[in-house]
């Protein structure tokens, strides 16, 4: 009973365990319809469940297909904290480049700086040597143009030769002026080295173009150099001006003393003097107001000569000059003498000159002849009118070479000496008169030898 009992619980239980298997069986079916598949593990590899279908996959690439997830898996994770940091990152990023940007940017904006500077020094320098240059052309034009005027004072020449002598001759220095206590001739002369201190000696600036930069020092030295030598020029000039006007100024002076000292009227004489054909409209002479030192000079200069000029004009009336040239030799004076024929005190109213018979008589003054003959004690004798009252006799005269009422000129061949009418040979009576009244010629021969001294 109890063997059957037992045999009817094992009975059971396997009906039991059989229905459980199939109740499983249903469940695991029904779950797998809606569920995933299912990986199950075996000794030859995995397989993949799914809806009653099986997927077998060696280790391998079950491996694979793993590593892969896990890569992918990664890389979300790296990219999810890419995007959650990358904000930092870029901040940092344009931090830096924006401060790298700025380095750069000050780096050139402190070189445009420089640059700046240097350029800015440069057309300094550049304007500074044009300056300098364009006030040195300008100082040559200026002093180029005080040469012309300076070239435009004439030599104040005689104020009228009995011989007419080369440049050399009328200088001081040929010892030739006076080798008599009567001078041939009164000569007005400027300083023997005129010309040369007249001559604008500045040197070409115009080969130096204005454009040119100046880099060098050597530039900075030549324009020093020019300065120094327009500075020269300048002074040369200066000094010959000065001399200009104080030779003009003293020869002034003395034509005045010997008016005066002559006993004559400047007024007298100024007015008595002929004048050629003048005119035109008065414009008065005007100095700029601003005018410099040099142009105030010339001024001045332009002035005395006008006066000096007038005086020229005024003298070439008064006889100073010797009416013989060469070395001259008087036989007899002026004044109380014994008479050679009578051997009896008698008034000598001239001078007799030792020449030779043919020799050239010339007239001392500008005048006009008023006689031209025979004349008694004078035997052949020219008489000329220098107006004024003043007159001038030549006697003894072998020949005449004018006529009554020409007009003849300082300098001038009026006859040649000889020995007629009352002499006792070969020479030239020589008279000067004012107002008719017999002087001695020796007043105005020496007032000659006193203006030829200057």
């Amino acid at each position: 009973m109890s063997s059957r009992s037992g045999h009817h619980h094992e009975h059971q239980r396997h009906h039991h365990r059989q229905d459980h298997g199939r109740a499983s069986a249903r469940r695991p079916a029904a779950h797998a319809t809606s569920a995933a598949a299912t990986a199950v593990a075996s000794g030859d590899g995995y397989a993949i469940v799914h809806a009653g279908k099986q997927v077998r996959f060696g280790p391998v690439v079950f491996w694979i297909i793993v590593g892969t997830i896990v890569l992918l898996g990664m890389w979300s994770a790296a990219t999810a904290t890419y995007f959650a940091f990358r904000d930092d990152v870029l901040t940092r990023l344009i931090a830096r480049q924006a401060e790298m940007q700025y380095a750069y940017e000050d780096r050139i904006a402190e070189l445009r700086a420089k640059v700046d500077r240097t350029t800015s020094r440069q057309m300094l320098d550049q304007e500074q040597f044009d300056q300098k240059l364009d006030q040195i052309m300008r100082r040559q034009r200026t002093l180029e143009s005080r040469a012309t005027a300076l070239g435009t004072i004439p030599d104040l020449g005689s104020t009228g030769s009995i011989k007419p002598q080369g440049r050399g001759d009328a200088t001081p220095s040929s010892g030739s002026l006076k080798p008599s206590p009567i001078s041939d001739t009164v000569t007005f002369v400027a300083p023997p080295d005129r010309e040369a201190r007249l001559e604008s000696r500045a040197p070409l600036v115009a080969k130096a173009q204005p454009s040119q930069f100046a880099k060098a020092q050597g530039l900075d030295n030549e324009i020093v150099r020019l300065q120094t030598s327009l500075d020269q020029v300048e002074r040369r000039q200066m000094a010959a001006l000065s001399s200009v006007e104080e030779g003009i100024d003293s020869k002034v002076r003395r034509m005045r003393g010997v008016i005066s000292d002559l006993g004559l009227n400047t007024a007298q004489l100024e007015a008595a003097t002929p004048r050629g054909g003048m005119g035109g409209p008065f414009v008065p002479v005007k100095l700029a107001p601003d005018a410099g030192p040099f142009e105030r000079q010339i001024y001045r200069i332009n002035i005395n000569r006008a006066q000096m000029q007038r005086l020229n004009q005024t003298l070439a009336q008064v006889p100073y000059r010797k009416p013989v040239v060469g070395e001259v030799e008087f036989t007899s004076g002026f004044g109380v003498r014994s008479d050679p024929f009578l051997g009896r005190p008698a008034m000598h109213t001239g001078l007799d000159f030792r020449a030779s018979t043919g020799d050239p008589v010339r007239v001392t003054a500008n005048g006009k002849v008023v006689s031209a003959g025979w004349a008694g004690g004078y035997g052949r004798m020219v008489e000329v009118d220098h107006g004024n009252g003043l007159s001038t006799r030549y006697g003894h005269l072998s020949e005449i070479k004018v006529k009554v009422g020409e007009y003849v000129k300082i300098g001038q061949v009026i006859g040649e000496v000889g020995s007629t009418g009352r002499s006792t040979g070969p020479h030239l009576h020589y008279e000067t008169r004012i107002d008719g009244e017999a002087v001695d010629p020796q007043r105005f021969l020496r007032a000659g030898v006193r203006l030829s001294a200057g």
